[in-house]
């Protein structure tokens, strides 16, 4: 299982992870819009999705919400979320952890930056017939118009040393060159996943020097990230090339209004120091559903900034925060004026806007929860 050592930002500090909280200014806008108003639509091609335009007159942007999860490894979790996605419109953002598709019997392949070969802070893709069936779930996704990120590989976070905290450059490196070895290995089982559809990704724990790893992702040519923590929910802002989707903090209204990162392992540290505790498995749930209600509401009324919910496929507290992440895809990706999409989809709608226009909502106050 992918663990999610995050920070509070409630001024708890956990012992194996530190993130930083940094807002940056904005670097660059948009592409230059096209000449038309709508998408052009190639021949042969599927019509684009009636919200994937440019803006008219007066128009205000969807509200989208982004649904990612990282390690994206459970049969069990896209046995779930597969059928909810679709029949809620909806497509979603899994960062794979490369190790998932490398058998346990080859584990001796991988060498993470600064330990020894065959170590990892994860398990490994399992039996043969583990990884072959996690392929068919990723092949399954990608058919249904979902999207995979990196989440790099060994997952080795501050505490596990040398973590992804102190890497350089070097390192970032090596640990991305790994998952693309994976990722063709992979492919010759049969996994289909081009490497130039994998855009963007998310760091372990969310830690790392952003100038060093993103130089990296922007020499492999990929286009976002979402590593990062912003002060409320903010929209992305672009940084040596990249796009950088924030992970936004946030009150919860079940904490006294107390500012958490608004990842699942994040909710449940706050609520209860990440212990296991079945008699309160339905409250967490519940002041989960709350808090991503809450969280986009207040950019649907305000900024319109694009919303993470960042999430793990765990079952941390017994599922509580997959039942609640699920729950809230089943309601709020109907809703009018609102599209849960993938990171590369939101990019695209990006492109086709005026950069003037787009400006005047993305320089709004980061909305907040209040």
């Amino acid at each position: 299982m992918d663990r999610r050592w995050g920070p509070i930002a409630t001024g708890v500090a956990l012992a194996l992870t530190f993130l930083v909280l940094i807002v940056l200014g904005t670097g660059g806008g948009p592409a230059a819009p096209p000449p038309s108003d709508e998408t052009p639509v190639a021949q042969g091609k599927a019509a684009p999705p009636d919200w994937l335009r440019r803006m008219r007159p007066g128009e205000k942007p969807p509200q989208f919400v982004l649904f990612s999860f990282d390690g994206a490894g459970s049969h069990d979790h896209w046995q779930r979320v597969l059928p909810i996605a679709q029949k809620a419109n909806a497509h979603v953002t899994g960062f794979l952890s490369g190790l998932y598709l490398l058998p346990d019997h080859l584990r001796g392949v991988y060498h993470g930056p600064g330990h020894g070969a065959g170590r990892a802070s994860i398990s490994f893709g399992g039996t043969d017939a583990d990884v072959a069936t996690r392929i068919k779930d990723l092949n399954a996704a990608l058919a249904a118009g979902h999207e995979l990120g990196t989440h790099f590989n060994g997952h080795f976070c501050t505490g596990n040393e040398p973590s992804v905290a102190a890497w350089s450059k070097e390192d970032w490196v090596v640990e991305l060159d790994q998952f693309f070895d994976i990722l063709r290995d992979a492919a010759a089982r049969g996994l289909r996943v081009p490497e130039n559809e994998v855009r963007g990704g998310r760091t372990p724990c969310l830690e790392g020097n952003p100038d060093v790893f993103l130089p990296v992702l922007g020499e492999r040519a990929m286009t976002f990230d979402t590593s990062l923590t912003s002060d409320g929910i903010a929209w992305p802002e672009r940084r040596d090339g990249i796009w950088e989707f924030w992970v936004p903090v946030v009150k919860v209204p079940a904490l006294g209004n107390r500012k958490v990162t608004l990842q699942d392992y994040n909710l449940w540290y706050a609520m209860n120091g990440a212990q296991e505790d079945p008699a309160r498995d339905a409250e967490f749930t519940a002041a989960t559903l709350d808090t991503y209600r809450a969280a986009y509401q207040a950019a649907y009324n305000t900024n319109r900034a694009p919303l993470t919910i960042g999430n793990h496929f765990n079952d941390w507290s017994g599922g509580a925060f997959s039942r609640a992440t699920e729950q809230f895809m089943t309601e709020v990706c109907v809703r009018p004026n609102t599209v849960c999409a993938t990171y590369s989809e939101v990019l695209d709608w990006m492109k086709l806007q005026d950069p003037a226009v787009l400006d005047t909502f993305r320089h709004k106050p980061h909305a907040q929860i209040t």
